[in-house]
């Protein structure tokens, strides 16, 4: 097999089948996401109301994080994938049912909101097992030298699914309106999920079967706290994510600001998606793990640049330039992280470090929504999200000068390692 073999880890047949699951259920999950935003905000007006729905399911993922972690490196990964996306398609329907109109039309608006909040929350539930899951059975079907491609091909089509899913719930929710969206969702909920049935049983690699919990998660966080490269990588993206959330103020500049409709909504969700999705390609082709500390930090200091300029930005063509080249810098941060998890974690403890990581990362998303929705609350949106950008870059430089190792990082010594 050739060295830079861009599509070495797409000749394994079941690792195929896993990147088509995986984009199903991103499309599924970010589609459902952009639709309960639009629906939230269209029923409320408050931008403090999208903040609370990051906030009901940033509540449950981060709770059950470290012990969703635990039953993961304890379980086999395909079966609890299943179980996983049983539970999403649960959600989804549930959506799909209480913005039935007929349903709408019998409810107060208070009921229903807080009846979205509870699914959501379910949801978050769910985000706390899938995401550990998912880190884990990836490193199943691909050998080890391969898992700096595979987490590149991983991530893209990652980025795929967060291009699409936004840019068809603008559209559907124009032209279907929010039930019938929910429906599509649901739908590609249940594709995932008979198409896994198609990868076999995998072996759990984990030797401490039956290990208390806690001492299973205090193994996990001591080892994520003395492995400072991961430690640093995570936390970085963390701030950067949590500062950077102006994507969950969309339903606002769509509507009050830029005033372009659902459809702009769409493209305006879909553009750091685009972006992101177009330098995974490319670093398929050209690898990112040569001094990737310093690349990291160039990219998430140009993050908080582009937050910046849309937080300023009242043209529509210019805003979405600079959501575009967010998801740029956004996209490089995302292959340096997964590719420093993939290498320097072991097998027996990635889904615990996933499990961490999702802690910092994943849950900054909502978290970050919540940030947003309240400084745009007490500030107004436009200050917001500039301020947002700001701290972002704040934090890089920061990181930069405490941490000067970070800057040295090189991952092309790791990966030569496995050749």
């Amino acid at each position: 097999m050739a060295k830079n073999d861009p599509y070495a880890a797409l000749r394994f047949r079941e690792f195929s089948i896993f990147l088509v699951i995986r984009f199903a259920l991103v499309f599924a999950w970010t589609m459902q996401f952009v639709v309960i935003e639009w629906e939230v905000y269209s029923l409320t007006k408050d931008p403090f109301s999208l903040g609370l729905i990051g906030l009901m399911e940033v509540i449950p993922a981060v709770s059950m994080a470290l012990f969703a972690g635990h039953i993961v490196d304890q379980k086999e990964k395909r079966g609890l994938l299943i179980l996983c996306i049983l539970g999403f398609s649960v959600v989804s329907l549930g959506l799909f049912l209480v913005t039935w109109p007929r349903i709408v039309a019998g409810l107060s608006q208070d009921i229903l909101l807080y009846i979205i909040y509870f699914l959501v929350f379910l949801g978050g539930i769910v985000r706390a097992f899938i995401g550990p899951t998912v880190f884990s059975l990836l490193s199943l079907l691909v050998p080890k030298k391969l898992y700096p491609n595979a987490a590149t091909w991983s991530s893209s089509v990652w980025q795929m699914g967060a291009v699409v899913g936004p840019a068809v719930a603008g559209f559907s929710i124009h032209w279907m309106g929010v039930h019938w969206s929910m429906c599509l969702v649901f739908g590609f909920s249940l594709f995932a999920l008979l198409l896994l049935f198609a990868i076999p049983k995998k072996p759990i690699l984990n030797p401490n079967i039956g290990e208390p919990i806690i001492k299973s998660l205090k193994e996990g966080v001591k080892f994520v706290w003395n492995t400072k490269i991961i430690l640093g990588a995570i936390t970085l993206d963390m701030f950067a994510v949590l500062f950077g959330g102006a994507v969950a103020l969309l339903p606002i500049f769509a509507q009050d600001i830029l005033h372009v409709g659902a459809e702009g909504f769409g493209v305006l969700r879909a553009a750091p998606a685009v972006g992101a999705l177009l330098i995974m390609f490319t670093s398929a082709y050209f690898p990112l793990n040569k001094n990737a500390g310093m690349k990291l930090l160039a990219a998430i200091f140009g993050f908080g640049i582009c937050i910046i300029v849309f937080g300023l930005s009242s043209w529509f063509w210019i805003s979405v330039i600079a959501l575009f080249l967010s998801g740029v810098t956004d996209g490089i941060s995302m292959i340096i992280r997964q590719t420093i998890l993939q290498l320097r974690t072991p097998d027996s403890m990635r889904g615990r470090v996933a499990s961490v990581n999702s802690m910092f990362v994943g849950s900054s998303n909502e978290l970050g929504a919540f940030e947003s929705g309240l400084t745009a609350k007490l500030m107004g949106t436009v200050t917001a999200v500039v301020f947002g950008g700001c701290m972002t870059i704040l934090t890089v430089v920061g990181t930069g000068v405490l941490f000067p190792t970070f800057r040295k990082l090189d991952l092309q010594k790791d990966v030569d390692e496995f050749e």
